[in-house]
This record gives structure tokens, sequence and C-alpha cells, in this order.
């Protein structure tokens, strides 16, 4: 009964979604868009779309969404809304970051996604405009992969932390006290891997067209760059998604080497506590201003 009344919210929902969808004017970068998806399958194969495909959208997205965060540093304005104010970006430290994620994404991710060809293939995900999810699915499916990479994450990534194995693995991303937005995926080989199969559940779970791959792989990567930025800019419209844990969330984590321990959502880090320093921290900031303002 209960499995039945899930699916009638779910059915009612998706079709109030597209009753809303319906009023709402024509997208115009559809037909575009449309015509370049035609025009890429019609030049490239499966395989060289799935592989090279990917790692571009990847690279792309990856280094784009880390310009904001990089220029920041530049912008004396900005510099309010850096959370860890006394510990400002080096050359150094970026450079040796860079030339870190240029060896894991060559070498540790473009083998992973030289398989997606063979996961489509085994799956039979469809690569076709016509089979193409609308646009409210492909946002419940990202949020729905979300979920499940930050179950994965924080179990995983808590006991990264125990202190047998930490200064073997997760203590390379933990190099660097104040983060930034390049430094997301900065992490010893394996830390990639571990806490990287979170990713792929979701994947197998929700993937019904090869473009939830490209469009998970954008949402995971603006989530992680923006909790990494170092920045807690007002007006983040990530800010918007329920339980979003944010910048300061997780610049906590890496002031202090413990606790939140999630990487997209707090409710993990709140049923088990281990988001107790942080709220405590909090209050003091709080009545510290106020005694500034008096």
């Amino acid at each position: 009964m209960a499995m039945n009344d899930s699916v009638n919210i779910l059915n009612s929902a998706y079709l109030a979604v597209e009753y809303i969808d319906s009023f709402l004017p024509d997208n115009p970068l559809q037909q575009p868009f449309k015509n370049a998806w035609n025009y890429m399958l019609d030049n490239y194969t499966k395989f060289q779309i799935a592989t090279w495909g990917s790692l571009i959208v990847h690279e792309v997205s990856y280094f784009l969404l880390c310009v904001p965060g990089f220029v920041f540093q530049f912008i004396p304005y900005m510099q309010k809304y850096k959370i860890q104010q006394d510990k400002p970006e080096t050359w150094e430290k970026q450079w040796k970051c860079f030339k870190t994620l240029l060896f894991n994404h060559f070498f540790i991710q473009l083998p992973l996604i030289c398989g997606t060809y063979y996961f489509t293939e085994y799956f039979n995900i469809p690569y076709e405009w016509e089979e193409m999810p609308r646009w409210y699915v492909l946002v419940a499916q990202c949020f729905g992969c979300a979920v499940i990479e930050d179950a994965w994450h924080y179990f995983l990534h808590r006991l990264l932390h125990h202190k047998r194995i930490y200064k073997y693995i997760h203590k390379v991303h933990h190099e660097f006290v104040s983060p930034f937005g390049m430094q997301a995926e900065y992490a010893h080989p394996l830390e990639t891997l571990i806490l990287g199969t979170g990713f792929f559940i979701g994947i197998v779970v929700f993937c019904n067209h090869v473009v939830l791959l490209w469009a998970w792989v954008i949402c995971r990567l603006m989530e992680t760059i923006d909790v990494h930025s170092g920045y807690d800019v007002p007006l983040n419209p990530l800010h918007l998604v329920p339980f979003y844990a944010g910048a300061r969330f997780h610049d906590f984590h890496h002031m202090n080497f413990i606790g939140n321990y999630a990487s997209t959502f707090t409710w993990w880090d709140r049923i088990f506590g281990t988001d107790s320093q942080f709220i405590a921290y909090k209050e003091k900031e709080k009545r510290q201003q106020l005694i500034m303002k008096k």
C-alpha cells in the first residue's frame, strides 16, 4: 500500500510539473541544442560520444566552474566573503594543485570514463534525441543521484578520517587547510576511486539516457567546487536547494579536520551529531557579532 501511495504521489508530481511546463514559453535554446545533438550523433560513433564527449564535458565544466573562485582572489571587494581571510591563496599551492589534477584527470578518471560506452551498451542506454527525458525528469534524477552520492560520501569520507588510515589516503586532500575551488578534486588516487564510486551508483540506478551522465557530472562539479571555493557569497542559487550544506559548512571541515563529512546535504551529519562542533562555532560567531554591534 505504501509503495502504491509513493508511486501515486510521484505520478501526481510529474503531472503537475507537466501542466506548469505547458504554460512556460518555448526555450529558445532548445532548437540549437537539438541541432547540435543530432549533428553529434550523425558525425561521431557512440564510443567517441561516450568517451571523449564525457571527458570534454568534465574538463570544460570543471575549469570553467573554477574561474569565479580563482578571479575572486584578485578582487578586494570579494575578500569580505572569504571564509578564512587569514589564509590567502598562493600561486605555489594553486600550481601544485593544477599539476595533481591533470594527473588524476587523465590517468585515473579517463580510464574510468573509457568504460562509459560499455556501460551504456550493457544497459542499453539510448543516445537519440527523441528518447531524451524532459528537463524536470533530469532535475529529479540529478537530485536523486546527489542524495545517493551524499550518503556514500558521508560514510566513506568518515571512514577515511579514521586515525589508522587517514595519513595514507585522505591526508592529501587536507593538505590545504583553506580550500579553493580547483582543489575540489585534489586527492590521493585511491580516494578518487573510493569516493568517486558514489558518483556512479546514482547513474546505475537512474540512467535512462546518456544526457543524464553529463547533466549529473555538471551538477556534481558545480556543488563540489562551490563547497571548496573558500567563499560564502550571498545570493548563491545553490542555497535554494533544500538542506544544502554550502561552502561555510565544508570549509569548517578543512579548518578542523573533523565533522561535517557529507558532500552536499546536512542531514547525515545532523543525524549522527557530527556537525555539533560546527553548530557551536556558528553560535559563537553570532554572539561575537552581537557584541560588536553593541
